[in-house]
């Protein structure tokens, strides 16, 4: 399986049907001459001949080279926050209005499967285990689960996940006024905005300082005492098996215990960070706000500025070969990595 760039606390799992659309009808994307130089939020590679990179206005690019690109029509408008892929053929990405498309043919063409912009709430990210089996999450601990591939997508809620004084009312208040009880769950858990997976544990952080743990697919959670007060937005394993997270005012951490532990890692800068990822070499690689790359060849201990074009914010990255492919507020731009010295 692609990686991407949570023992269970009496975990209470309310699952209910969604209806994979709106009464809204979704306007299909437009094929824009420039959508190359859009604003474009998450890219994947696929394998070494398949690239994806999504963004505004329903856009999504393919590649074949990583050097050009090619729009494709997706059925919505919506802003898209993330893509994954299971396999060569088949992949998703989430946005806006908590949409869901899907590819089955590598990328090629998209189904909707999800669009509710009743819901106000965006969708931030999507891991799939294969083909079949995969969670969507993103405002407001919105989670979302499918076992076929996304032909239906069901509602989850995890007690564990909601802070230990938040769990005794909601438990109180499921009793006594279960329409309350509702409408209270809808809105008490922090944004999700990240979902890692590496082995066979997944990652989860968001808003702040929000992070847990699952052994089973998010089929349970263990939440962690936070150890920062403000949002993540990134996160990734190393080549040493040290844990990085990133987020706000340019805040990074590292851990090198699975994430029992964290030691802040001090940078000369303050923009917010948004994504983390690694190359071939073992070199991290942090992207954030106003065209900023920081680079560190010792496992995340340290970090030195990479120059960039401009002060577009880039929102995540790839490795290939020789450079990194950028997904920022104005497009793809490409870097060539420097070797070390």
């Amino acid at each position: 399986m692609m990686v991407k760039l949570l023992s269970s606390v009496a975990a209470l799992l309310l699952t209910t049907h969604i209806q994979a659309q709106s009464a809204v009808t979704p306007t299909p994307s437009y094929l824009m001459p420039l959508a190359d130089k859009a604003v474009l939020t998450d890219l994947i590679r696929v394998n070494d001949q398949l690239y994806v990179a999504v963004g505004d206005r329903g856009h999504v690019l393919v590649s074949k080279d990583s050097t050009n690109w090619t729009q494709v029509q997706t059925p919505v408008q919506s802003l898209f926050t993330s893509v994954y892929f299971s396999d060569e053929t088949h992949g998703w990405a989430v946005g806006h209005d908590a949409t869901i498309i899907a590819t089955q043919d590598g990328g090629q063409s998209w189904q909707l499967q999800q669009f509710k912009p009743e819901t106000d709430k965006p969708l931030f990210d999507i891991l799939f285990a294969d083909a079949n089996n995969g969670i969507a999450l993103g405002a407001y601990g919105m989670f979302y689960r499918t076992t076929d591939g996304g032909k239906t997508w069901l509602d989850e809620f995890h007690l564990e996940l909601v802070g230990s004084e938040d769990q005794a009312y909601l438990k109180e208040l499921q009793e006594s006024d279960p329409e309350a009880y509702l409408e209270e769950r809808a809105s008490v858990l922090p944004h999700f905005n990240r979902i890692y997976q590496h082995n066979n544990v997944l990652y989860l952080i968001g808003e702040a300082g929000f992070f847990a743990t699952s052994a089973d697919f998010g089929k349970s959670w263990t939440r962690h005492p936070e150890f920062y007060n403000g949002s993540l937005f990134g996160l990734t394993m190393t080549a040493k098996n040290s844990l990085i997270a990133v987020g706000l005012r340019g805040h990074v951490f590292r851990s090198t215990d699975l994430g029992q532990s964290w030691q802040e890692i001090k940078l000369n800068q303050t923009a917010t960070l948004n994504s983390v990822l690694t190359d071939a070499a073992g070199n991290l690689y942090l992207t954030g706000n106003a065209g900023t790359l920081l680079v560190s060849q010792d496992d995340g201990v340290s970090f030195t500025s990479v120059p960039t074009q401009d002060s577009k914010a880039i929102l995540n990255a790839v490795a290939v070969k020789d450079q990194l492919v950028l997904v920022t507020e104005a497009g793809i731009r490409t870097l060539a990595i420097k070797k070390p010295e």
